[in-house]
């Protein structure tokens, strides 16, 4: 039995659900249309260089939600994972999460993305277990603030330990991080495929193309 581990925006999805939420959020007239494009796409080009400041990413993303309840929020997920996450679906994608599931494999979703995204879309794909951005909650309503460290770059493998922490002593122990698998797009991700046994390179990017065939890794494409 192996750990297989799977990013979520551009490996598993054929684009980002993060920045398309943000679009969404322009269309529900939730936020100031012009101004709200021009940043997001600012973050989005931080991202992909490898630049970005994921605290203020998440501040900035989750500000029109300040205030509102969970049940509020709960209606907007539906209606984000119906019009904006299913176009987004690859056969390709559940054909591998099933061929994990199939022999036997824990499987874990991990992404940068905040709950009120990654939750309702790792529920859409099949996961019973995911580690993504907090977001903060008072008194059932949201604060639109992170909240703890996000799951981001390095941040992922602190996430990832103190989700495996929590296994230890219990009759289900995790594989070791040898057999453990990690699909990812990114090099955002380079620190957490680089300490697993089996990384995987998931239509890359350049700068992790370049560097999975500099090691050998596995490149596989979802979308072929």
């Amino acid at each position: 039995m192996s750990l297989a581990i799977f990013d979520l925006d551009n490996t598993l999805l054929a684009g980002d659900s993060d920045h398309r939420w943000g679009e969404f959020l322009c269309a529900k007239n939730l936020t100031s249309a012009d101004d709200y494009r021009l940043r997001n796409d600012q973050f989005y080009a931080e991202y992909q260089a490898g630049s970005l400041d994921m605290h203020a990413y998440l501040s900035f993303v989750l500000a029109p939600l300040r205030g509102k309840s969970r049940t509020e929020v709960q209606a907007l997920q539906h209606e984000f994972v119906r019009d904006c996450v299913e176009p987004m679906l690859l056969d390709k994608a559940f054909a591998l999460i099933n061929q994990h599931r199939i022999a036997g494999d824990r499987l874990l979703l991990m992404t940068a993305t905040h709950t009120v995204v990654a939750e309702p879309v790792a529920a859409r794909l099949g996961f019973e277990q995911w580690l993504c951005s907090g977001v903060g909650i008072d008194q059932d309503h949201y604060t639109g603030e992170p909240e703890g460290l996000p799951c981001f770059q390095e941040g992922k493998i602190i996430h990832l330990e103190q989700w495996r922490a929590k296994w230890v002593g219990t009759t289900q122990p995790l594989p070791a991080m040898e057999d453990t698998w990690f699909y990812s797009d990114s090099h955002n991700d380079l620190p957490l495929l680089s300490a697993v046994g089996h990384p995987v390179a998931v239509d890359p990017d350049p700068t992790l193309r370049r560097h999975a065939e500099d090691n050998s890794w596995s490149i596989l494409s979802l979308r072929d």
